[in-house]
């Protein structure tokens, strides 16, 4: 219960409480939190320098006491009416805000988790062989993307340039993209970072990610089939990943954490969980493109947890920073509507995709606009929102 006058099924409620990084007209970038249509002034309600840096990440790497204090104070504020005309000043409608880039990305790491979208993959790109390469039921796949493309929802995509070559040419082209894709993936904040040499084990997961946040890691298909062999992706990936404004704690995830899929192969050690906590999540996530609902990809039945992801990362001693971001990869479920991207959706431009208003899309083209949004049950016993992850498709330069 709050003493703000909020709806039954209002996603950002006291429950949830993300956090993000917003800035009003004349007043520079600072933290605030989601509450309703509100935002709440951190900085200004709690006297923090902390939260006036126009970043998460000093308040992140103060560690797991702290986020659970400041958690513990905003419910009581929130909750109980004797401290409205102290929070009341410092909610500012979520209307009039500009919001941006939560954290400062030190690295991103991108996975490839979800078995039903690399099962989709593989038996496009490999029909005559088995649609999982031998090692993927053993580790979490991954690369490592460019931090500096990270970028706030909202901020255009620019159709990127680069090398192309179709299966019936002899030399390859250059030039904009023909094929962009979206890929609905869930993202994780690292809070605390580690030391060099010292990897994290599967029950350190909590003591080091502070939260959750929506990602479009946008992909120019063409570019990327053509640079990924041997090294996978490069440029049709680094010109731009989407992160939403929001990031969700994961003491607000409680009731969404479930066992994951059943694992069909005996892992090592460090990556056996079957008596672990389990981290699998229960979101739903939505995707929309110009404003029409094209899929609905399962995140509970995502393969590798984001456990055993930061797991994998870390056990050859890899560092963690303060700010790092490693995204599950693109969701997609069993069925046709529950596929993450458009390369599965029309199945490589084979089934094209037919919208309401009778345009036909087989990948994105100028003008189009992709939402990615998604729920959790709340601890309240309703929904919380993840918020959403937009961007409008731009003409090459």
């Amino acid at each position: 219960m709050t003493w703000l006058d909020l709806p039954e099924d209002a996603g950002f409620g006291p429950d949830n409480l993300p956090y993000g990084v917003f800035s009003t007209p004349g007043t520079p970038p600072r933290t605030g939190v989601a509450i309703g249509g509100h935002v709440l002034d951190l900085a200004a309600a709690t006297g923090d320098g902390v939260h006036a840096t126009g970043s998460l990440n000093a308040f992140l790497a103060r560690g797991p006491r702290a986020w659970a204090d400041l958690r513990e104070q905003l419910t009581a504020w929130l909750t109980d009416e004797q401290h409205r005309g102290r929070v009341d000043p410092h909610l500012v409608p979520r209307a009039e805000v500009r919001l941006h880039l939560p954290v400062e990305v030190a690295d991103y790491v991108d996975f490839y988790s979800s078995r039903h979208h690399a099962e989709n993959l593989g038996r496009l790109f490999r029909p005559d062989s088995e649609p999982l390469p031998p090692n993927w039921e053993h580790l979490p796949i991954g690369y490592h993307g460019r931090a500096g493309t990270v970028a706030v929802s909202g901020t255009p995509v620019v159709r990127p340039n680069g090398q192309r070559r179709a299966p019936t040419d002899d030399a390859p082209t250059f030039g904009p993209s023909q094929r962009l894709d979206v890929e609905a993936e869930v993202g994780f904040v690292v809070g605390v970072g580690s030391q060099l040499g010292t990897p994290v084990p599967l029950g350190g997961f909590a003591e080091h990610v502070f939260g959750v946040c929506l990602v479009d890691d946008w992909s120019a298909r063409d570019i990327q089939s053509w640079e990924y062999v041997p090294l996978g992706p490069f440029l049709g990936k680094s010109f731009l990943t989407s992160v939403s404004p929001w990031v969700v704690p994961l003491a607000a995830l409680e009731a969404a954490r479930v066992r994951p899929p059943a694992r069909r192969v005996p892992l090592l050690p460090y990556l056996d969980d079957t008596d672990a906590e389990p981290w699998g999540l229960d979101v739903r996530i939505e995707v929309r493109l110009n404003g029409e609902l094209v899929s609905c990809p399962p995140f509970d039945l995502v393969y590798w947890t984001p456990a055993q992801q930061l797991a994998h990362t870390t056990v050859n001693g890899a560092r963690l920073r303060t700010g790092d971001l490693f995204a599950s990869g693109t969701v997609s479920g069993p069925a046709a509507d529950q596929r993450g991207s458009l390369i599965e959706l029309t199945w490589n431009g084979q089934e094209p995709l037919t919208l309401a208003d009778g345009t036909v899309r087989t990948f994105l083209e100028d003008g189009d606009v992709v939402t990615i949004s998604a729920t959790a049950p709340g601890t309240g016993g309703g929904r919380i929102s993840l918020g959403e992850v937009t961007g409008r498709v731009e003409p090459a330069p």
